[in-house]
């Protein structure tokens, strides 16, 4: 079984799959060493760690690099947030990141202009979808919390997205108490964000939700508590 196919699966298992999101080799390979079934990237704090701040300001190169350094470290499928796909066609697109091994990607549905029109962005997704075939597990990012939307709003993209092809919609940021109205609406997987502070990974499995991760949240925590520390070693 390839790696993106073991990951697919781990979208329909019994148990949830949770996705503690590490942003270099090692914080990688310690994801793994814990047990976790695969390893997903945050794009702000891989962006952060080589000098770049999030919202696409990487460029693409270094991006593809960095995930590429991620899969080498670990014998477990990586899924990598690539944003809003940095402005490349889709055929390119899927061609280098398959070139760094990542079995799955996380794509944004906007950019510092605001939200994508959704037929735009499901018309992008099924694009990937086509040139990706099999060998990528999609997760569609549903944006829409971020700029006051609606849950109606966000059914209707992530409806669009699993037509297009999305193995997972990602309504980021959704309220918990939205999350089962959510799947029933959109259907198939979904993902939904926890963080130390919360919602916790127990309170979006018990809403419904089949993929949990962590975005840039592990790195802003781990961050904090170097930050607090600093003072005490001087």
């Amino acid at each position: 079984m390839s790696r993106a196919e073991t990951l697919r699966a781990l979208h329909h298992g019994d148990t949830p799959l949770v996705l503690p999101n590490a942003w270099d080799p090692v914080s990688a390979r310690i994801v793994a060493e814990a047990g976790f079934s695969a390893v997903a990237t945050s794009s702000g704090a891989v962006a952060r760690v080589i000098g770049y701040d999030d919202g696409q300001l990487t460029p693409e190169a270094e991006m593809f690099a960095a995930v590429a350094r991620m899969v080498r470290a670990v014998d477990v499928p990586v899924t990598a947030d690539m944003e809003a796909g940095y402005g490349l066609s889709p055929q390119e697109f899927v061609e280098r990141l398959l070139e760094t091994g990542a079995a799955g990607c996380n794509l944004e549905d906007s950019t510092s202009d605001g939200l994508t029109e959704p037929e735009r962005q499901a018309d992008y997704l099924a694009e990937v979808r086509a040139a990706a075939g099999a060998d990528l597990v999609v997760n569609a990012r549903i944006d829409t919390f971020l700029h006051g939307g609606t849950v109606a709003d966000a059914i209707t993209r992530g409806r669009a997205y699993r037509r297009a092809g999305a193995d997972c919609v990602y309504p980021i940021l959704a309220p918990v108490e939205s999350i089962a109205e959510l799947k029933e609406g959109i259907g198939g997987p979904l993902n939904a964000h926890a963080a130390p502070d919360g919602p916790t990974c127990a309170e979006l499995v018990a809403a419904g939700a089949t993929r949990i991760s962590y975005g840039t949240s592990l790195h802003h925590y781990l961050m904090d508590s170097f930050r607090k520390l600093l003072p005490e070693l001087g």
